[in-house]
């Protein structure tokens, strides 16, 4: 025979604040806690949680559609700083590159005697050139 089994009573309902509803949707949008992580630290279902986040989040309602305007003069302005800080970090390693260059052909000068610089700006002569007579 069958033990009957024991009824469990039913739990409390529970009721949630608005300020306490907002502050777990606060904590899900700025990504602290996951949907599963809030409905596990604070004994809710995950359908509650869902129904927090679209009722107190930014996040837009089913239905709504969100236009993202990707020729935006705001986001064309932030790629054209990135854009142009990208430039001025090339143009300081190419400076640190010259700098560098320069250095050892000066420390090149110095220990040989010769001017590199003056040499590197005049033409080559392959000695095939006639000479004025020939």
């Amino acid at each position: 025979m069958k033990s009957p089994k024991k009824l469990k009573a039913p739990s409390p309902q529970r009721v949630f604040t608005e300020a306490f509803k907002r502050a777990r949707v606060k904590e899900f949008e700025q990504g602290k806690f996951t949907v599963a992580e809030i409905s596990g630290l604070y004994q809710v279902s995950n359908t509650a949680v869902y129904k927090w986040i679209s009722k107190y989040s930014g996040v837009p309602k089913p239905g709504i559609k969100v236009i993202d305007m990707a020729d935006s003069p705001d986001l064309k302005f932030k790629e054209l700083k990135d854009r142009i800080a990208e430039l001025e970090r090339l143009v300081g390693r190419k400076e640190i590159q010259l700098d560098f260059a320069l250095k050892m052909i000066d420390m090149a000068e110095e220990m040989y005697g010769i001017d590199i610089k003056k040499k590197c700006g005049t033409e080559r002569s392959n000695g095939s050139r006639k000479t004025e007579g020939q």
